[in-house]
């Protein structure tokens, strides 16, 4: 595994995914807390397992991916962030997901404007979508909070969604 390709933060570390991760990333992705809202909804242990095989190869493959996002100091689980091909053709999407204990304290903003820098400066991805629920405030709040702006909307599975964008150095026109 290529060592760019781990971030800190002012409070995290964020390597990509790996094996060692599956525990962890099995109970965050089969807590409806977290994952009830996002595309796929709530995982099985065995679908955990295959989206983390994708997101190794997918790492391999394009040079970004999921990050693990772990406490700097304590290195304690809290949650996920990173880029995947949206299937409905939207783009290549910043995600993140956390714990409950860990929302509220800035640690999806810090997580997610580091995945999207990594995205721009070091991935070359000229442009880049996330997509929220209209009414998940929190969400639309850490997307603007980086700078994301909104682009578009749709209706996904009866819910009004929100696309985002970021644009490589700034210019949506481009």
């Amino acid at each position: 595994m290529n060592p760019s390709w781990h971030l800190r933060t002012a409070r995290l570390a964020m390597s990509p995914v790996a094996g060692a991760d599956l525990a962890d990333l099995q109970a965050l992705k089969a807590d409806p807390r977290v994952f009830a809202i996002m595309l796929g909804g709530v995982r099985t242990p065995a679908r955990t397992a295959d989206e983390l095989a994708e997101d190794i190869a997918f790492w391999a493959a394009r040079g970004y991916g999921m990050w693990s996002v772990r406490d700097g100091s304590s290195d304690a689980f809290a949650g996920v962030t990173g880029f995947m091909q949206r299937p409905d053709g939207r783009g290549v999407a910043l995600r993140f997901a956390f714990w409950p204990e860990a929302q509220g304290r800035g640690l999806a903003r810090e997580a997610a404007g580091a995945a999207l820098r990594f995205g721009h400066e070091r991935a070359g991805l000229e442009r880049i979508v996330a997509v929220a629920r209209e009414s998940n405030f929190a969400s639309r709040t850490v997307l603007g909070g980086i700078g994301m702006v909104e682009a578009d909307g749709f209706v996904q599975g009866g819910h009004a969604m929100v696309l985002y964008e970021s644009v490589r150095n700034g210019d949506p026109s481009r």
